[in-house]
């Protein structure tokens, strides 16, 4: 009984475990149009939107939120179906 109840918090800690919503560089997107999507979808300021834009533009890639995948799913696929690449890892 005590395995079960342990594999349960186990796997509760899982689904509410923090990961990170990364953004990657690509050769289509404007700076404005990847701030503004930053501002408008998570909730940037300008000015942080404009850090990770350039991080995204000159290391290739940027953490732009952190929280539970269930809430950054949607976050996710908002930004793929804008034609910018991200993923949760």
């Amino acid at each position: 009984m005590e395995t079960l109840e342990q594999f349960d918090t186990e796997v509760k800690e899982q689904l509410v475990e923090e990961q990170d919503l990364i953004l990657y560089n690509d050769d289509v997107n404007t700076f404005e149009f990847v701030i503004d999507t930053l501002v408008n979808l998570c909730g940037h300021d300008m000015v942080q939107a404009e850090q990770c834009t350039y991080l995204v533009h000159y290391k290739g890639k940027c953490g732009i939120k952190r929280d539970t995948f269930n809430k950054l799913k949607p976050l996710c696929e908002a930004l793929l179906e804008r034609g910018l690449s991200a993923k949760i890892e």
